[in-house]
């Protein structure tokens, strides 16, 4: 097997991502999770930070002042998720500074943001936190260790467990979950003292509060990573009684009470992955359980937060677009403040965003050519508070082309959208087609289009289109659901309609395609090159290669199943006629195959299927597994390599010259 250290590719590949992050050590490179005090005079974000090329970024809060972002704590370890309370004189978040990857509450007076102080601990980690309306009490989910994590947090566990056995001992597995549920707290602050209202054998995804002394959740009976798709809205008071306000034929999320009790909002979607929702806006009546759907006006709704008992805010994607607004909940009536081509996700996968009093929203904004920043915006005017722009952003801005959006029409009529990255010139270009994963994602016009291989594959000398095909979010659900019960169907030809389109235009060298993507995109990936042979290579990171075994090993095999309308014990359903190893013998594309060993939503065994099964039929295969990486390679210096192999894959099968 080939060793890379020290080949040119490598040093190559290395000067680049030194270029783009040494001139950012020790400051934020990507921001996420905005939060604004009511009053709208104070802002905080989560920043991700590189000390150095080495393992994965740590984060800390940072406040924006004078056009700059300012760390409001030091300290050793990370912090995240900062909460102004209602009254802005309190600033809480997260720390795990006491161990590593257990994240604990920690409240800091505002006043002039001196120490904070610690919380008592709770059993487990913190993933989020939510004040209560008068601010005398904050909410937190808190999962045990051990618990699950999702495909977009890179699949595995929350925190690994520290090997006690001896190295013969064998790994148990009796199906019970005992340390992974997810379970409420919360913590007075006059007392400091926390408690725990969920009920015993509730699992609570996700939670938010209703006026002063409940909270609205997303639970299910137990804690296994398929348990979310079909849990329910449940109403908890203080004491942990609970009562189901609403059921869902799809998936809930964002769940969000008003402050005085009186309505509950959340998002009601078809998904693919827990914390990638975009869907519908509902409006539940907790005493009667009345549901009204809400118009935004064909915005697919990604998050929510109530500006006062009567207003509520959202943000969303409209087709490619980033779309924040207020409803009046009496009448339903609606205030777009705005739509724009940016993406407003920041380091997250879809746009997110926090209200003022007054109705204003806080987003991270930013494009493929315009760096991210904190944007504080009405229906009037915005302002840019800071940017994380620095040398290194704008050396990639000289290097990785320009973006423009294009659209094509598939075989059966639908209009298609995508992002086409590329070089300087009029092409023909190569081409490398990065598949988005979910099915149930969508790509928007954002900063390295959220992936390092873009940037530096137009470096290169490629064009990277990313396409939406029938499935994505951001074009209502009906559009969403067209890919339930057909995955690697109609989808199937959204992308190749997209390529004979660019080769039509004189864009791209139709003997020079290619394709990558993760998750989806690496089922995708593996799934194209067994349908048509026009591909010259093909990089298939994280993917799904055989639905059958993925049935009995996956942590979301139930997913998989409904999605896909199959049964593993029938022979002939889609487990079997849709899973790339079976038509392996039609492949005649170099195949690069990439996973993590501590992925449990798409097991490093479907790429090890998929590889032995190409090379039984004599086309190029590598498989590489990386042992310390889940769903996706992210931390360093693993990413190196994989970058590293992706570019050298292309240029030996496809070259750009």
């Amino acid at each position: 097997m080939e060793d890379l250290e020290g080949t040119e590719t490598q040093q190559k590949v290395a000067e680049f991502l030194r270029a783009v992050h040494e001139p950012a050590f020790g400051r934020p490179h990507s921001i996420r999770e905005p939060h604004v005090t009511r009053a709208g005079d104070r802002a905080v974000v989560t920043g991700s930070v590189f000390d150095e090329l080495s393992g994965v970024a740590r984060t800390a809060v940072y406040t924006a002042e004078g056009g700059e972002f300012r760390a409001v704590v030091t300290g050793p370890g990370s912090s995240r998720c900062g909460r102004f309370s209602p009254d802005g004189g309190t600033l809480a978040f997260l720390s795990d500074r006491r161990k590593a990857g257990v994240f604990q509450l920690y409240l800091l007076d505002v006043g002039g943001f001196g120490e904070a102080r610690p919380a008592p601990e709770v059993p487990g980690t913190v993933e989020y936190l939510h004040w209560s309306p008068d601010g005398s009490k904050v909410l937190l989910g808190v999962a045990g260790l051990g618990a699950d994590l999702s495909g977009g947090q890179g699949s595995g566990t929350n925190v690994r467990q520290s090997e006690e056995k001896p190295s013969w001992y064998p790994k148990l597995d009796d199906g019970t979950q005992d340390g992974g549920w997810r379970s409420l707290w919360v913590c007075t602050v006059a007392t400091g003292e926390p408690a725990q209202v969920s009920p015993a054998g509730t699992n609570c995804w996700e939670a938010g509060w209703c006026g002063p002394d409940q909270v609205v959740a997303i639970a299910s009976d137990a804690p296994g990573e398929d348990e979310w798709y079909t849990a329910h809205l449940s109403l908890i008071d203080l004491e942990g009684g609970a009562r189901k306000l609403l059921g869902s034929d799809v998936q809930l999320a964002l769940p969000a009470g008003s402050p005085d009790g009186a309505q509950v909002a959340v998002v009601e979607a078809v998904c693919s992955d827990r914390g990638l929702v975009a869907g519908d806006l509902l409006l539940v009546d907790p005493a009667t359980g009345a549901v009204r759907r809400i118009d935004t006006r064909g915005t697919d709704v990604t998050d929510v937060a109530w500006v006062d008992a009567d207003r509520l805010g959202y943000v969303g994607m409209r087709r490619l677009d980033s779309v924040a607004g207020v409803v009046e909940v009496a009448d339903a009536g609606l205030d777009e403040l705005f739509s724009l081509s940016r993406s407003c996700s920041g380091g997250g996968f879809l746009p997110q965003g926090a209200f003022t009093g007054d109705g204003r929203v806080l987003t991270v904004q930013d494009s493929y050519e315009l760096a991210p920043e904190l944007v504080l915006s009405g229906s009037r005017e915005a302002r840019t508070l800071a940017s994380v722009a620095h040398p290194g952003t704008e050396f990639l801005r000289s290097v990785a082309g320009r973006a423009e959006v294009v659209t094509w029409t598939a075989p059966d009529g639908l209009e298609i959208d995508g992002i086409l990255c590329r070089p300087a010139g009029d092409g023909p270009f190569p081409l490398v087609v990065s598949i988005h994963g979910g099915p149930i994602w969508a790509y928007q016009d954002s900063w390295s289009m959220r992936y390092a291989w873009v940037p530096l594959l137009v470096d290169r000398g490629y064009a990277v289109l990313s396409p939406n095909p029938r499935g994505s979010s951001g074009r209502g659900q009906e559009f969403a659901a067209r890919v339930v019960g057909d995955m690697g169907g109609a989808d199937t030809h959204d992308y190749l309609s997209g390529i004979d389109a660019l080769v039509e235009r004189g864009l791209v060298d139709g003997s020079r395609v290619g394709l990558i993507g993760g998750s989806y995109g690496g089922f995708m990936s593996s799934w194209l090159v067994t349908q048509d042979p026009r591909f010259a290579a093909a990089v298939p990171v994280s993917p799904v290669t055989d639905w059958y075994s993925q049935s009995f090993t996956s942590n979301i095999a139930g997913w998989g199943n409904r999605f896909l309308a199959a049964d593993p014990e029938q022979p002939g359903t889609n487990a079997h006629t849709r899973s790339p190893v079976l038509h392996a013998s039609k492949a005649r594309t170099p195949c690069l195959n990439i996973a993590g060993a501590r992925d449990n939503c798409t097991p490093p065994g479907q790429a090890q299927e998929f590889h032995q099964a190409l090379l039984a039929h004599g086309v190029p295969s590598v498989l590489a597994i990386y042992p310390e990486e889940g769903h996706g390679v992210r931390a360093f210096p693993a990413q190196l390599d994989f970058l590293t192999r992706v570019v050298q894959w292309f240029e030996r099968h496809m070259p750009a010259s």
